[in-house]
């Protein structure tokens, strides 16, 4: 039984999950995918870094960079603590009350046809993203990473699926949504493996599939590779649309204006910012209106999706942002996201037993952590004050058994490191306000 288990996750990562064993009858029986697909992540991205090493010699993934993106990632599904996805809970409202036939549930015709319905939904979902400005300013978050390895699929918005479910609803009207719920996992899953260099050509399957080779292009920010590849599994819909182009140039990775910023809110959210300034130097509601429904750089006088002249030139000598700070820091960083994760693993596990006063309280630690390591990371003048306020409430966590160590016997070695970085922050505080001081008086 274990055995078949890890087979069928292992397969899930790449739709190779048969219908037989992943059709059900009702949504409540449908495998939460995703959520169990953490261990083959947490594999494939240390593959991913031992391979990339031994061919490259050096790291395929920066712990700055590493960190965003994963913590992007987390912070993507927190609202699935409080609430069902959106995408499922609108394709539930319409098919009972609006479906107009019924699919047979078990049936291997409905698998491949809600297959194909996905995947097509999913194109169309992508493609407004990159060309509507206000679903732009969640999908950026996805292209926001400079690198382009298996952390950066982990990249993901935490306001995109309020908005991407009405492109599934027509299925609704006769897919069953136990169905619907598992391709809608098995898409986004799939999408996890191509997001590296390391797989340079998969041959014929080029021409079927999205690959790595494929969606490389889609996350370069040469002028060939905008707005280009925007498949799911399948390729062949941007083949049919006119958005298809072959990897050919070096990719340089990112967005036309890098943010070179690490601090979580500001990865997820500054786009918005950025529109509402921009709607705000034009006069009429006409152009307000368009600055958020047309493309991200569209202008006055311009097409509705814009062109790409004030873009920077791309040269492929492009070197991404990697910000110096100490190995100790580093070293620091990293544990204490270990911890944060550990954290946010135990509350997805325990969210049917926990209160929705612990839940809502856990998530804003969960988000307060995130927050504060990318302060450490971009090195905010005010990092070691935030630093100093979350050590006092994860102590306090520990006190009253609302974290967990990684492992039992790392109970009083986690306690003694917490209480260190507390001690440290505080001292650190302390001086930085001394040193302050006497700068004012001299």
């Amino acid at each position: 039984m274990e055995y078949d288990s890890v087979s069928r996750g292992a397969r899930a990562m790449f739709f190779m999950l048969t219908p037989n064993e992943s059709s059900f009858e009702k949504v409540e029986d449908v495998p939460q995918y995703v959520q169990q697909a953490t261990p083959f992540f947490v594999g494939l991205m240390t593959l991913e870094l031992v391979v990339g090493f031994l061919k490259t010699g050096a790291p395929v993934i920066t712990i700055s960079d590493g960190i965003t993106s994963l913590s992007a990632g987390m912070v993507s599904r927190l609202p699935l603590l409080l609430m069902r996805g959106c995408e499922l809970s609108a394709y539930m409202h319409v098919w009972n009350h609006y479906r107009l036939v019924e699919l047979p549930w078990d049936s291997a015709w409905t698998w491949w046809f809600t297959f194909l319905g996905v995947d097509f939904g999913y194109y169309w979902v992508h493609r407004f993203a990159h060309e509507v400005a206000v679903l732009w300013a969640a999908h950026q978050v996805h292209h926001s990473s400079e690198y382009y390895n298996l952390t950066t699929a982990l990249r993901q918005s935490v306001t995109q699926p309020f908005t991407s479910w009405v492109f599934y609803l027509p299925m609704a009207l006769a897919v069953p949504p136990s169905i619907f719920a598992v391709h809608i996992q098995l898409n986004l899953l799939y999408q996890f493996w191509i997001h590296t260099e390391l797989i340079r050509d998969l041959g014929p399957l080029e021409w079927i599939l999205n690959t790595p080779k494929h969606h490389r292009v889609h996350h370069g920010r040469n002028l060939y590779c905008i707005d280009k590849n925007y498949g799911g599994i399948l390729i062949i819909w941007d083949r049919l649309f006119g958005t298809f182009a072959q990897e050919a140039n070096q990719v340089v990775y990112g967005l036309v204006f890098p943010i070179k910023r690490f601090e979580i809110l500001y990865v997820q959210l500054h786009y918005y910012l950025y529109l509402w300034k921009k709607s705000k130097t034009y006069k009429t509601i006409s152009n307000k209106l368009s600055t958020f429904l047309n493309g991200p750089s569209w202008k006055p006088g311009k097409r509705r999706l814009g062109d790409h002249n004030d873009n920077p030139k791309v040269t492929g000598k492009e070197v991404p942002h990697n910000p110096s700070w100490s190995l100790p820091v580093q070293i620091y960083a990293v544990i204490h996201f270990l911890l944060v994760l550990k954290t946010y693993h135990d509350l997805f596990e325990n969210k049917m037993i926990l209160s929705q006063l612990t839940i809502l309280g856990m998530t804003g630690y969960v988000l307060l952590t995130l927050t504060s390591l990318g302060f450490l990371i971009d090195q905010r003048p005010s990092s070691a004050v935030l630093e100093l306020f979350r050590c006092v409430v994860m102590m306090t966590l520990l006190r009253y058994n609302y974290m967990k160590p990684l492992a039992p016997s790392l109970a009083v070695p986690t306690e003694a490191f917490v209480s260190l970085s507390l001690l440290y922050w505080a001292l650190h505080s302390i001086v930085s306000q001394l040193l302050g001081i006497k700068k004012k008086a001299n």
